[in-house]
């Protein structure tokens, strides 16, 4: 099964360019094939084309919490409510995010999507620092457009499919909250080795109880996995792994548990199960 990884970010380019990460599930084992370069959301829109059947996990929120849908008086379904943020333009949907806010107390001023709750992510409302918020208005009204197969916000029986993916909760397997990537400033030592390890770990057993296969690479992909200090390929390895594991579990819901309000998505991922 081709499976890809997808690092998202708000605003791409050539600096900073989406990275699809192209994997093959077989036998229990993902391995990591090619990379394609998106520099811009018109190429995005274009890979989303690609022909089925594959699976992708894409690293941004699919979803808001349903607190705010309901305050915000938004339609209460997943796809009324993209389409209705796609209405409203970039500056509406912040200005809308941000009224939210103003209007909540001290301390409670951002919403969380259980996933975020689970996952130990950001709010998918947050617009700045790690602006997931700005990232979701980008992103999914895409795939409303797509006419992907979105789990669980939006299925339809398609051979492409997209499922959220947060790289950070398979890193922390295996190296805790401990850093091992960082953008625009020099390497550090420790940051490098912490990115080996991560590596070394996808290949190991570890990795096999948790997901049910293990990851190969070979020594190319290794060292850029390894030497890119920002890990934007590495974290879409990660986003690879996830969207693996769910289309594993694609005969049990993709692995998206009842608790789950489908209309506000779910991070695919074995660890926020069993709570």
């Amino acid at each position: 099964m081709r499976v890809f990884g997808l690092d998202f970010t708000s605003a791409p380019g050539r600096r900073k360019p989406l990275i699809a990460l192209r994997c093959e599930l077989v036998d229990k084992v993902l391995r990591v094939e090619e990379d394609e370069t998106l520099t811009d959301f018109g190429q995005f829109e274009a890979w989303l084309e690609t022909p089925g059947p594959w699976v992708c996990g894409m690293d941004f929120p699919f979803g808001q919490p349903k607190g705010l849908v309901e305050a915000l008086g938004w339609p209460e379904g997943w796809n009324g409510y993209v389409g209705k943020v796609a209405r409203l333009g970039k500056e509406g949907f912040e200005a809308a995010i941000k009224a939210d806010m103003a209007s909540r107390p001290y301390g409670k001023k951002w919403r969380y999507r259980l996933a975020d709750r689970r996952s130990g992510s950001s709010s998918a409302m947050m617009l700045f620092r790690v602006p997931v918020g700005k990232m979701f208005f980008q992103g999914a009204p895409r795939l409303l457009r797509s006419g992907v197969s979105v789990e669980p916000c939006r299925p339809n029986g398609g051979s492409r499919v997209a499922v959220e993916a947060y790289p950070a909760v398979v890193a922390r397997r295996f190296l805790g909250r401990e850093p091992y990537k960082r953008d625009a400033v020099p390497d550090t030592p420790e940051r490098r080795a912490a990115r080996e390890r991560l590596v070394s770990g996808l290949g190991s057993q570890t990795l096999r109880r948790a997901y049910g296969f293990t990851v190969a690479v070979d020594e190319v992909w290794r060292r850029r996995f390894v030497e890119e200090p920002g890990a934007d390929a590495l974290d879409s390895l990660l986003c690879a792994v996830q969207a693996a594991w769910a289309y594993t579990r694609r005969h049990e819901g993709w692995g998206v548990p009842p608790e789950c309000d489908r209309n506000e998505g779910w991070i695919l991922d074995p660890a926020l199960l069993g709570f």
